[in-house]
Order: structure tokens, then C-alpha cells, then sequence
């Protein structure tokens, strides 16, 4: 990061960066960043931290997205309710055939609207592969969402669509572990996922 990006604040860059790798990388609060900077001299408050978060994580998350693993061309999708400040969203998410993650995505909506707004994001994300196979459940969203995608060009006609809920369950593992993490965090921030 270029060094004025720390101009006029009162700790080092190299303490702003920790702290905020470690809230996006590790299941810790505010205020247990805060007790781990206190343990090594250092005096913060829970908020101040909360604020490095919010102003470097957009920044920090457009470098991190450029070293992502490239993923392949077997993809599997799904979704799930989760509980986000309070209300109630959808957690879009898809991995590869290995489990590397291709993105994620919340929406207030379980409809065609918001799985095609989903897939085009995923598609949109650099280390990611066109895919041959997508993988989904038996959500009816789905099939038009990619139908459509097809038709408008941004999804080769070849690609095949499987709707079939046992062939999810790597997927259904890594949400698990995704929406257990969430669920212990106030805030949710897009890139979270990634660096686990």
C-alpha cells in the first residue's frame, strides 16, 4: 500500500494492516484485536479498529483478488438463508470441483433476478474459468437465470447445466464453515471468504 495512505493517522501502517489482516483472515472481534494489541503495549480502541477495516478492506481486497488460485471449469452453486445485522439475506456462493471459492454474493431475493445477477458477478471475477458444468440444487431460479446468461451471449451455449442436490455436497460442507464464520461476525465483508 502506498505509504500516504497512512498520512495523519496516529499508528503505524504497519499496525493498521495488522490489525485489519487479522480481522479479515481469523474469526476475532473488534475487541479482541484490541486485548491482543494491549497484550503487546499497544493502546486502540475496539472502534478505531472497526474504522481501519471499513477504509482499507475495499483496497485490500482489490490487491488479494488478483492472487486468487485460478479455479476450473466444474462449477457447483447454491444458497442459504443467513442472518446478517440483524436480517435475514440470501448467501449466494459457488466453489470449483476442488472447493476454491469463485465468489459469493448476499441478496435480499431467492428469485432469476438476483441468481443471474450472482452468476455474472462470478463470471466477471479474474481467476476464474468459463465453466463447462455448473452444478446446482433443485432451486427453479436457476435454469432461466443460466438460460438467459446463454442467450445474452455471456455463457457459451455448451455449457451444461446439472440440477442435482447429492452432487452439491461440497459446496453444502464449505457453506457450513462459511455460515458458521459468518454467523460469529457483527459485519460481513465481501472478501472475508477468500482469505480463509
Amino acid at each position: 500500500m502506498p505509504e500516504n495512505s497512512f498520512k495523519w493517522k496516529h499508528y503505524a501502517g504497519e499496525i493498521i494492516l495488522l490489525n485489519v489482516r487479522w480481522y479479515l483472515k481469523y474469526p476475532l472481534s473488534y475487541r479482541n484485536l484490541k486485548e491482543m494489541m494491549a497484550e503487546r503495549g499497544i493502546e486502540v480502541d475496539h472502534t478505531t479498529i472497526m474504522r481501519w477495516v471499513h477504509q482499507y478492506s475495499p483496497e485490500i481486497e482489490k490487491k488479494v483478488r488478483k492472487h486468487l488460485k485460478p479455479t476450473n471449469d466444474s462449477w457447483k452453486m447454491d444458497e442459504t438463508y443467513i442472518k446478517v445485522k440483524g436480517e435475514w439475506k440470501y448467501l449466494y456462493r459457488a466453489v470449483d470441483s476442488n472447493g476454491n471459492t469463485i465468489d459469493f454474493m448476499l441478496s435480499a431475493k431467492r428469485n432469476k433476478k438476483a441468481a443471474k445477477r450472482f452468476l455474472k458477478k462470478a463470471l466477471g471475477s479474474k481467476h476464474t474459468q468459463i465453466p463447462r458444468a455448473i452444478t446446482v440444487d433443485k432451486n427453479p431460479a436457476y435454469p432461466p437465470a443460466i438460460n438467459k446468461l446463454k442467450n445474452d451471449r455471456i455463457l457459451p451455449q455448451n455449457v451444461n447445466i446439472r440440477q442435482i442436490k447429492y452432487l452439491n455436497n461440497m459446496i453444502e460442507q464449505v457453506r457450513q464453515e462459511a455460515v458458521s464464520e459468518i454467523a460469529d461476525q457483527s459485519v460481513l465483508f465481501p472478501f472475508r471468504v477468500f482469505l480463509l
